[in-house]
């Protein structure tokens, strides 16, 4: 009696085990079934709202486009074949999951990029991927959120604030250069520039932004190395596996892992200097309370100093959370960016060598009776031919290759098309500056564009490389002031030319348009120091 009361508790056991299971997978089912069902009108709407778009052609109606986009030189070529065909816009799927609209005309791009912020919205292809670093920071936060951030932060980007940083490109420029001049004694004259100028831009920015000596040009630094491998791994993460654009499928992989073991490093940096500083400033309040002394003299105010100083309308400064997110982003958007620009501007200087011999002129010309070879705040406004060649380089060669945007309303466009509210809209920068509609041989090295005297005949929006319209980019002063202090430095110190790639045995250089534009196996030069008077 006993073994069949076992035996009938087994089967009863089993019977309800079975029919938990058995429910639990038809709801999986369901649910499975329904978010398909969901997915695939989501994308036949898509399909048809923008039937007023160009398609090129796709892999299947599912699929898309899905695989087309490519990080490479081939990649690069396939958006100029794109604007050729295509002229100002085209329709782009990736799967069912991306519905894209590809911009490339300045007037198409126009409207979009100067939208009001209130209707504007980053969407998440992109942007989603750098919250976890950057946080709610004015680069990816939207509506009112962002405008008080935007409103916030414009004072640490005034010319005020961009004089006392001249001094710093100067000495972080002057650390990369003695590092060539001792790399050229022992015959190393053949240099790949990215390593190089990416850590005097990083050098640089920690002296902007915390007022923090890392030599991170002469030793390496933990917190450097982090912010390298956060770009590297946020670049693998957007390219190598959609799968990966799912928070809970690539927290549990191990590039998920080491993407929050790097981030702990940098946001633990980037906390306790917001925290010493906020600290120090009580201090100093407190002190300046007591005494009726008139106090002293301050040092140069940094990135951090002006944030903690920063109040709204009301009264209400930013949060130390919401500094340190923009802390965080100053050093993501300003270091790998502006070397971009640097090399690519060297790298095309270095290929046309009367333009590299007149702006060489143009900067001896200006420290001509000089005591030292430092560029001043002033000088900047004095060296028009050397801004028309980092202009043309910022066209030819933009860091930045495309920003999305997303709409919370219906956009008209040219032509009678409209992009639908939610769509992600891909303003190609390189497309833009590419664009043979546009730009008379858009491939060619032609600083002549950005002559003044040609300023009339230039189409608005032609020219993006720092965006446009309210969202532009906030640095952008900053950029071209460091940009027009390192280059002019350079070329007073060295003679460029192209350099020979170890990888490929030649000076071909095959683009990489990764979070910036860089080259593959790098980009080499060839130095030749100069014995300019001082």
């Amino acid at each position: 009696m006993t073994l069949l009361h076992t035996v009938l508790a087994l089967v009863l056991s089993w019977t309800g085990l079975y029919s938990v299971l058995y429910i639990f997978s038809i709801g999986l089912i369901t649910v499975v079934a329904l978010w398909t069902a969901r997915l695939l009108l989501r994308h036949a709407w898509y399909t048809h709202k923008l039937s007023c778009f160009s398609k090129p052609q796709t892999r299947s109606w599912l699929l898309g486009h899905l695989g087309k986009m490519q990080s490479t030189e081939e990649g690069l070529q396939r958006v100029d074949d794109l604007v050729q065909t295509y002229k100002h816009s085209c329709c782009w799927f990736i799967g069912p999951f991306y519905h894209l609209v590809r911009l490339f005309h300045p007037d198409y791009v126009k409207p979009l990029l100067m939208a009001a912020a209130s209707i504007t919205v980053k969407d998440e292809l992109i942007y989603h991927h750098l919250q976890p670093w950057l946080g709610n920071s004015v680069l990816i936060s939207n509506g009112e959120v962002w405008s008080r951030k935007r409103r916030l932060l414009t004072p640490a980007f005034h010319f005020d604030i961009l004089k006392s940083y001249i001094a710093v490109f100067n000495s972080s420029a002057k650390t990369m250069h003695d590092k060539w001049c001792r790399l050229v004694a022992e015959g190393k004259t053949n240099l790949e520039m990215f390593d190089h100028v990416s850590l005097m831009t990083l050098d640089s920015l920690l002296k902007c932004a915390f007022s923090y000596d890392s030599n991170c040009q002469e030793s390496s630094s933990e917190y450097v190395s982090a912010i390298v491998e956060l770009s590297d791994l946020i670049i693998e993460r957007r390219e190598k596996n959609i799968l990966h654009h799912w928070d809970w499928i690539y927290w549990k992989t191990q590039q998920g892992k080491q993407f929050k073991q790097a981030l702990n490093t940098v946001h633990r940096f980037t906390r306790d200097v917001v925290e010493k500083r906020h600290t120090l400033l009580n201090q100093q309040r407190e002190t300046e309370t007591q005494s009726e002394i008139a106090p002293t003299a301050q040092k140069r105010k940094d990135f951090v100093d002006i944030l903690l100083l920063t109040k709204d309308e009301d009264g209400q400064g930013l949060t130390d959370e919401e500094m340190q997110a923009e802390a965080n982003t100053f050093m993501f958007a300003g270091h790998d960016t502006t070397a971009s620009a640097i090399c690519w501007t060297l790298y095309n200087l270095a290929r046309h060598e009367h333009y590299q011999e007149k702006c060489r002129q143009e900067v001896m010309d200006l420290m001509e009776g000089r005591d030292g070879q430092e560029i001043e705040w002033e000088d900047l406004s004095n060296l028009p031919f050397t801004t028309m060649c980092i202009k043309e380089s910022l066209r030819l060669h933009s860091p930045v290759q495309a920003v999305t945007r997303s709409y919370t309303q219906d956009m008209v466009l040219p032509g009678n098309r409209t992009v639908p509210a939610g769509t992600i809209c891909l303003v190609s920068i390189y497309g833009t500056h590419h664009n043979p509609t546009v730009w008379t041989n858009p491939h060619e090295y032609d600083p002549q564009r950005f002559d003044p005297s040609n300023k009339k005949s230039q189409t608005s929006h032609a020219f993006i490389p720092f965006s446009s319209g309210p969202r532009n980019c906030i640095g952008q002063k900053f950029a071209m002031a460091e940009l027009r202090v390192v280059v002019a430095l350079t070329l007073l110190r060295f003679r460029l030319t192209p350099g020979v790639n170890p990888e490929l045995g030649s000076s071909r250089v095959r683009r990489l348009p990764q979070l910036v534009l860089r080259a593959e196996g790098g980009l080499w030069l060839q130095l030749e120091p100069l014995n300019t008077p001082t």
